[in-house]
């Protein structure tokens, strides 16, 4: 169970950012777009902290480059 902190939602694999002025935020579980973090939304909503969150994937790491070749 995730609680509503606003990092959640900077952390969850659902999360997204959208093109749109009004609602810059989205959350793909739960399908909407908001002007406000999805965690806060949610738990405004339904009372209960997002049952939803998914940690994102950590992001490979590139290997390290030194003057434009790569360090093996």
């Amino acid at each position: 169970m995730a609680s509503s902190r606003k990092s959640d939602c900077m952390h969850c694999r659902h999360f997204f950012i959208t093109w749109l002025g009004d609602f810059p935020r989205g959350c793909r579980a739960y399908g909407f777009r908001s002007p406000d973090l999805p965690s806060v939304v949610v738990q405004r909503e339904s009372g209960v902290p997002c049952q939803l969150f998914s940690p994102r994937p950590q992001a490979r790491k590139h290997p390290e480059k030194s003057e434009g070749r790569l360090v093996h």
